[in-house]
């Protein structure tokens, strides 16, 4: 069977294998059989070893978009105390909306959406509240710009002032290496259809067992997507306690055997070839990015907009989605901007090829930056 091959450079959903597609071709099951269930566990149990070991982590399932998993994170584990948000993106500021929505006591630490978080900043916030933050949360790869936030050096800060922190991880798990136990991360969200390859309509959190478990007796602030009782349900027979989209986690587990196949490490060597590709390009036809490479995450680039008056996005768009690229516009207020991701399954050949179709909308619309 033959399917057509779209490159997606759009920040996810991100380019899948065939082999991912067709793993959704399967005989008709109900989701409460034990066959089913053992898909399940699979899934559940590998996407933790990705990570940390079974011993301490464990992987809560949802269905639903990647911000599911965030809201069950954010919504679930704070309880009585004050909770950090690092808003630097549009999806720091979705944690923060997400927290205003359950009534959540929590800070809101502005910063750069190019630049690195200011941690001696950081650090006065908490001292300042000493004793009634419990909780910091982060978005460990900025979507938004492509800016890759420091966890490992939030997670020593935590541990510093004996605060459990949460990392938003959904374009940066399985295209990053990520300890958790190194990095002190308690809690971390992420969704199939990103680093790790799969069909969109999974999201999941990865939990630190015994965190977890002290979160039992909060108060729900919802249902569907209440962490702890997830996890309960799940652990005694491998099930949801709400029916899951059945073919997706059939993608997601042969997404997840391919990525054992590769290894997270070589898939990260993949995907920063990719980028070095895109950014020399850039620099020939003379595009500026906005973050500078100690803080840039090599997974999606953000790219000023030319100002030509002839330029036009949807110009752009359309002219490359007619040549096998779909790129995506750009969520930073105050500058125009189109985003590339160079994440999934295409390679360094593919960027190349981008890079010439670009160059080839520059010279056919003459817009020179």
């Amino acid at each position: 069977m033959e399917i057509k091959r779209n490159v997606l450079l759009n920040p996810g959903p991100a380019t899948t294998t065939d082999t991912v597609k067709l793993a959704q071709v399967v005989p008709d099951i109900c989701p409460r059989e034990e066959e089913f269930g053992e898909v399940m566990e699979f899934v559940s149990k590998e996407l933790t070893k990705f990570v940390g070991s079974l011993q301490e982590y464990t992987t809560i399932l949802f269905g639903g978009s990647g911000t599911a998993s965030v809201e069950s994170m954010i919504s679930s584990v704070v309880s009585d105390g004050t909770l950090i948000i690092i808003n630097n993106g549009a999806y720091g500021k979705r944690m923060c909306e997400i927290a205003k929505a359950y009534d959540i006591s929590f800070i809101e630490f502005k910063s750069s959406n190019v630049e690195a978080i200011d941690i001696l900043m950081l650090e006065k916030v908490i001292k300042e509240n000493k004793g009634e933050v419990s909780h910091l949360a982060v978005v460990h790869h900025e979507t938004t710009t492509g800016l890759l936030n420091d966890v490992e050096i939030l997670g020593a800060l935590c541990k510093k002032y004996n605060i459990e922190m949460m990392v938003d991880a959904m374009s940066s798990y399985a295209g990053i290496p990520i300890d958790m136990k190194a990095m002190n991360i308690s809690y971390m969200a992420s969704s199939s259809n990103k680093c790790i390859q799969g069909m969109a309509g999974i999201s999941f959190v990865i939990a630190n067992i015994n965190s977890l478990l002290l979160t039992k007796n909060n108060k729900p602030r919802n249902v569907y997507l209440n962490l702890y009782k997830q996890y309960e349900y799940f652990i005694k027979n491998y099930q949801m306690r709400f029916t899951p989209p059945v073919q997706v986690i059939y993608a997601l587990k042969q997404a997840i055997i391919e990525a054992k196949e590769e290894t997270i490490e070589v898939r990260n060597k993949r995907y920063v070839k990719n980028c070095d590709v895109l950014l020399e390009g850039l620099d020939k036809l003379n595009l500026t990015h906005l973050v500078k490479s100690q803080d840039h995450s090599k997974l999606i680039t953000t790219i000023l907009e030319p100002t030509n008056p002839k330029y036009k996005f949807d110009d752009m768009h359309d002219f490359l989605y007619e040549r096998g690229f779909t790129i995506y516009p750009g969520k930073v207020s105050d500058a125009n901007t189109f985003r590339v991701a160079n994440i999934g399954e295409i390679d360094y050949k593919d960027m190349e090829r981008f890079i010439i179709e670009l160059q080839d909308y520059i010279r056919t619309y003459d817009v020179n930056p």
